[in-house]
């Protein structure tokens, strides 16, 4: 069963750490948030996933990325560290996109049940940061609503340089967006999301090279807060060989 903390355990101990708290060696009992499946002290590996169909890059350097989207406000948290030295990486371009409530990207035509919605020229729910000298960036934003064939995620890229990134999904726990879908306006309208993470294939494939992607999540009153430490290779190797391995799968070679 998926322990969902308090603000102060989930946020305080998986983002707001010092980085010698970070070490490999620093592994308190009290530091493994079990919705973030990042405890500190492991610096796991964030496992890459596909970019999917939806990304463009609107250019818009921003924080807050809900354009007044309707929907349960959201502030995410992420801070990327570098695997192994487990030390916060600045500077680094993080750009995040993700569905609205009714499971819709912006800039795309051929939308919903009958592929009669278009968002064209509209660029909600993305939006561009670059990590402070703890590794951090914050975006506010809506919770995500589902489509058909996915669980509920948020993308993420991190750019290691100008020719290697980082490319992942980062994930809910199933009984929190279960909550949200069946309390909270305008989700209501579409309660029953039809794929969770645990039947969801592309979550699946991050379980298997490792998880670190399910997000900790905490309410302060109406603002839902997620947090995760994402764990990266600075060399950009991984993401690299990650690639090389997505292509043979792809076309079996």
């Amino acid at each position: 069963m998926t322990k969902f903390l308090s603000r102060r355990q989930a946020l305080g101990s998986v983002l707001a750490a010092p980085a010698a708290a970070l070490s490999k060696t620093a592994r308190a009992a009290d530091a493994t948030p079990a919705a973030a499946d990042q405890p500190p002290g492991q610096c796991r590996l964030f496992p890459q996933a596909i970019e999917g169909p939806f990304y463009f890059d609107p250019k818009l350097m921003r924080s807050d990325i809900s354009e007044g989207r309707p929907g349960a406000p959201l502030k995410l948290q992420l801070r990327i560290i570098e695997s192994g030295s487990c030390t916060p990486i600045s500077n680094a371009r993080v750009d995040v996109w993700h569905a609205d409530a009714g499971g819709i990207y912006s800039g795309y035509a051929n939308q919903g049940r009958d592929r009669e919605i278009s968002t064209k020229g509209q660029s909600f729910l993305r939006g561009t940061q670059m990590t402070d000298s703890d590794g951090r960036v914050a975006f506010t934003s809506i919770y995500p609503g589902w489509y058909p064939g996915r669980t509920p995620h948020i993308h993420v890229k991190v750019f290691l340089n100008e020719k290697s990134l980082v490319t992942g999904q980062l994930y809910f726990p199933d009984e929190f967006s279960a909550r949200i879908y069946t309390t909270r306006d305008p989700y209501k309208q579409r309660s029953s999301a039809d794929t969770t993470n645990a039947n969801d294939g592309i979550y699946r494939d991050g379980e298997r090279e490792g998880g670190g992607t399910v997000l900790a999540m905490s309410e302060d009153g109406d603002m839902i807060v997620a947090g995760l430490l994402i764990s990266v290779d600075k060399s950009g190797e991984a993401a690299a060989k990650a690639n090389r391995g997505f292509f043979r799968r792809l076309f079996g070679i």
